[in-house]
């Protein structure tokens, strides 16, 4: 594993905090959103918000960026906060998440917010769209990189593995995908709801590069990001071991806290939390 600066590793930190504590703000104006898995994986979005895409928020759509797509979409409290912090739009504007006319709906809208790259919210979609994505800028003689976001629960659908046969059929190696695998889905564990492992194999069998990381390690996130962990003619697939709810102790690893918000009391209490960084792990 490559080194990494003592003072990245703070900065993505306190941006990872900063983004933790707009999902709870966020979640808690709107009484409704889903905390539980945007807390997850706030520290691999930082990153790649924050030192590993390419992208310029006064213009939003430079054909030459590189796309995220939060194929979670209902995790859209995560996407939010990175998007505010990276100056996307004024911050002040999270209080309005899931408000009637806001920009920030329950579930991304290109239309509406700069910086979304996809539409998502029916599960199982955003790994399709980012293939396009890849293929388009393999056709345009671009060199951006596509990364894309699924739920381990969301892994469950069967256009993920379309999705998983096209991108290792057509050799998009500028896809980089992430499997938040946090253990919880709405209904419960996913190993009582519906077995998705072994997911390495799975992955490794339709043709990936698969990389297994801790999801909390900005090391070991920034490692497996690297452009040099790509391997020509292969998508590669990073599976994040994560914890749901991390950050805020009576929200980890509960399945409740899936797509529940907290109350008042609640609400400062996780703030409290987490900025003084009481969380598990």
């Amino acid at each position: 594993m490559s080194e990494y600066p003592p003072e990245l590793i703070r900065d993505l930190e306190e941006k990872a905090k900063k983004m933790r504590q707009d999902i709870i703000i966020m979640v808690a104006a709107a009484q409704s959103g889903h905390p539980g898995g945007a807390l997850s994986a706030a520290d691999i979005v930082a990153a790649l918000y924050f030192h590993v895409m390419r992208y310029d928020p006064k213009d939003p759509t430079r054909p030459d960026r590189d796309r995220f797509v939060l194929s979670k979409g209902h995790a859209c409290a995560v996407l939010y906060a990175a998007l505010a912090e990276a100056g996307f739009y004024p911050r002040e504007e999270i209080i309005t998440f899931r408000n009637i006319n806001s920009r920030l709906q329950g579930h991304p809208d290109r239309k509406k917010l700069p910086g979304v790259e996809f539409t998502t919210g029916s599960l199982g979609q955003g790994l399709s769209g980012a293939n396009g994505m890849a293929l388009a800028g393999r056709l345009d003689g671009k060199d951006y990189r596509v990364f894309c976001m699924i739920g381990d629960g969301e892994s469950e659908e069967g256009q993920i593995w379309e999705a998983a046969m096209a991108a290792a059929h057509y050799s998009l190696d500028n896809v980089t995908a992430i499997t938040d695998f946090n253990g919880l889905q709405i209904d419960g564990a996913h190993h009582e709801v519906m077995t998705v492992t072994p997911l390495p194999e799975k992955w490794r069998a339709f043709g990936w590069n698969v990389i297994e990381i801790d999801g909390h390690d900005f090391p070991q996130i920034l490692d497996a990001l690297s452009p040099y962990r790509k391997v020509e003619g292969k998508p590669t697939m990073i599976i994040a071991h994560t914890i749901k709810g991390k950050g805020v102790s009576f929200m980890e690893n509960v399945v409740d806290w899936h797509g529940k918000a907290p109350n008042e009391e609640e609400a400062r209490r996780a703030l409290a939390e987490l900025e003084r960084g009481m969380g598990n792990g």
